[in-house]
């Protein structure tokens, strides 16, 4: 389990389910309960912020290993690997002020033992999550799931349920 000094929480689901959209809706909820978020999204694919054209872009092609973009109002740090691998959520965990912040929430890393709510949509007729991973703590479906583990059942579509989930859980 990833050692972090503030509650963590993962949404874990196949690609399609909605991760991202319903994180989009309870990010502001969770603020609006005066939490602070860091969030960490894992990728499955090479990517940039930065925009070709852009200072950081050209420094980072000419060859720079680490680019530290900072000005009055944000930071971002773009670092390449000397050897493509799998990110660990350890390490990312590590490179957070969790000082600055309440809960942390992360979206992928499914296959990494820590608290998730499984996001699940019936139409995609995926096979469940929580039957192999027992680190899951709810279940937020668009249907109810027959299951034998006594999993609290959360509604896909009511964000504000899945936020006092997490308040109540994380005693927050």
């Amino acid at each position: 389990m990833p050692d972090c000094n503030r509650p963590l929480l993962g949404f874990a689901a196949y690609s399609g389910t909605g991760k991202t959209t319903l994180l989009e809706q309870l990010i502001p909820l969770l603020r609006q309960q005066g939490l602070r978020i860091a969030l960490i999204k894992h990728a499955h694919h090479a990517f940039d912020i930065d925009q070709p054209g852009k200072d950081s872009y050209r420094l980072r092609e000419a060859g720079a290993s680490q680019v530290l973009i900072a000005s009055s109002q944000r930071s971002a740090l773009i670092t390449e690997n000397a050897a493509p691998k799998e990110p660990r959520l350890e390490d990312l965990l590590s490179r957070l002020d969790t000082d600055q912040v309440d809960l942390v929430l992360v979206e992928g890393f499914r296959h990494v033992r820590f608290a998730k709510i499984e996001l699940h949509r019936q139409a995609l007729d995926k096979p469940w999550l929580h039957t192999e991973d027992d680190s899951i703590i709810a279940i937020a479906s668009d249907l109810p799931a027959e299951t034998n583990r006594k999993l609290p059942q959360l509604d896909l579509n009511q964000p504000g349920e899945i936020v006092s989930f997490i308040m109540k859980h994380f005693n927050l």
